[in-house]
């Protein structure tokens, strides 16, 4: 009973409607919308396990998310700690995307899909379930919700669904929730004061970090057309600054355009804090001036300064620019993420925090702070095609992985020969920091080594037949290429294990 009393009443009903004596234990589905930390997704995932694990045995069951990276971090890994308290033995196989529960004399097994795009459909063909969680449904493809539900074959089979509020022509909005009676489904509206857990200081800084739209959705837990400005906390009286502090990481982003406007903006971080601290706008409509890309090459480079640009980030779109960028050799290219609702709720949260502020000399991203707004005509969240420019901006850039090796390195001054030999070449996507133990998982295997040759001109010839009689020949190998490949292939393929 004292575990009982932590539950609200709704969390009690996304954990318990499918028990014997629940006025819904006849339902096919529950749909838990509403508010972030309103605590359905636990709840709600701790009884989808605890309902296969009481009625079936030796059945598959699916978990699905946006990502698989994602579905692990926010639901399947808190979910096994806590099965594993309650006396289930727990086996995760993460190259082949599933976890093996076994307790009270029952064993199931639960595969992981990421349904990203379109075409994750295609995972979960050929799956036969008894049973589907989506986690994030609002995020997924209507075509791999559809596919996952076609593979739950068995009669008792049943769908549990979570969600955030998105626009409210949103597919699962009106197919769904609206029509929840006609899915036989239980329908169950989160706020975050539904999860007693959250203080009431909690609950005031949650408040506090979101306005307009994301308010309504992630605190009020609405489901609301996103009108006006996109970022209506942003107040110059708070967000400019005449001069940035002493900054001690620097990034530029490009927003490239030929007959539209191009704008690069320089990014500098001090104390947790991101200032743009200038940019470089030019409008060839404007000026009647068409540039090259060489031209705009020489504005990013003067932007720059003598500053160390940790990298440029640009529209992956941008081809020829990023070429010309990559052939001077100054600057590490990192293409842009073009997921613009996840960026503007990056940005809002980081506006609403005080920790995102503009120097007074960047007149075009302020000027466009006020016009740029959402197309309350598209039926999506979809801001204005116009008055975006200088809004390409990245400011939760973060490290995603650890790359690691041992290198002995050789070099012949006559000849500028170098030779560089990588061993124990590792990776790892946790634990980022510089200061932290070399572990992770390895590109190669034990008894391969990585040798580069480099030279200003060409290989010695007596090089060339030492390498033909050994026969070593010459080929690609990219560590950062590799350990990417191996984290597509964990997380939409499986089945592939790596050395």
């Amino acid at each position: 009973m004292d575990k009982a009393r932590r539950f609200s009443r709704k969390q009690l009903a996304a954990l318990t409607w499918w028990c014997p004596g629940s006025p819904y234990q006849n339902l096919c589905a529950v749909i838990c919308d509403g508010a972030v930390r309103s605590g359905k997704t636990y709840c709600l995932s701790l009884g989808f396990m605890l309902w296969a694990m009481t009625d079936f045995d030796g059945c598959d069951f699916a978990f699905c998310g946006k990502t698989a990276g994602a579905l692990r971090r926010n639901v399947t890994d808190p979910l096994c700690a806590r099965l594993r308290g309650l006396g289930y033995t727990v086996r995760e196989n993460r190259a082949r995307g599933y976890i093996d529960v076994a307790g009270k004399r029952r064993k199931n097994r639960f595969y992981l899909f990421g349904g990203r795009d379109e075409g994750s459909a295609a995972l979960i063909q050929g799956a036969t379930l008894s049973g589907v969680l989506f986690d994030e449904a609002a995020l997924m493809p209507r075509s791999f919700v559809e596919q996952a539900l076609a593979r739950c074959s068995d009669e008792r089979a049943r769908f549990w669904f979570s969600c955030n509020p998105e626009h409210p022509q949103h597919w699962f909005y009106t197919e769904w929730i609206l029509q929840a009676h006609e899915k036989s489904a239980l329908y169950l509206h989160f706020t975050m004061r539904d999860n007693p857990s959250l203080s009431e200081a909690v609950l005031r800084r949650y408040e506090r970090l979101y306005a307009g739209t994301f308010y309504d959705r992630f605190v009020l837990g609405k489901w609301t057309a996103a009108q006006g400005a996109v970022y209506p906390m942003f107040d110059p009286a708070v967000h400019v600054v005449e001069h940035a502090p002493q900054c001690g990481r620097f990034y530029i982003s490009c927003d490239y355009g030929t007959v539209n406007p191009a704008s690069f903006g320089l990014w500098g971080e001090s104390g947790g804090v991101w200032y743009r601290i200038a940019e470089y706008y030019h409008d060839s409509r404007r000026t009647g001036e068409v540039k090259t890309d060489e031209q705009y090459y020489e504005a990013l480079a003067a932007l720059a300064g003598e500053r160390r640009v940790e990298a440029v980030i640009v529209d992956p779109s941008a081809a020829s620019f990023i070429a010309c960028i990559r052939r001077h050799g100054q600057f590490r290219v990192v293409p842009a993420r073009n997921e613009v609702a996840e960026g503007i709720q990056a940005v809002s949260r980081r506006l609403r925090e005080k920790r995102l502020l503009f120097c007074a000399c960047c007149a075009d991203i302020l000027r466009e702070f006020g016009l740029y707004r959402w197309d309350e005509r598209a039926g999506r969240d979809t801001p204005l095609k116009r008055d975006d420019h200088a809004m390409d901006f990245y400011p939760d850039l973060e490290p995603r992985v650890f790359l690691s090796y041992e290198r002995d390195s050789w070099y012949a001054p006559e000849s500028g020969l170098r030779i560089t030999f990588d061993d124990a070449i590792r990776f790892r996507t946790a634990d980022l920091t510089l200061d932290s133990d070399l572990w992770g998982t390895a590109l190669l295997r034990p008894d391969q080594v990585l040798m580069e040759l480099k030279a200003p001109g060409a290989i010695p010839l007596w090089m060339v037949r030492l390498l033909t009689e050994m026969g070593l020949y010459k080929t690609s190998f990219s560590k950062y290429g590799t350990a990417y490949q191996i984290l597509l292939e964990q997380e939409y393929k499986g089945g592939k294990r790596y050395a």
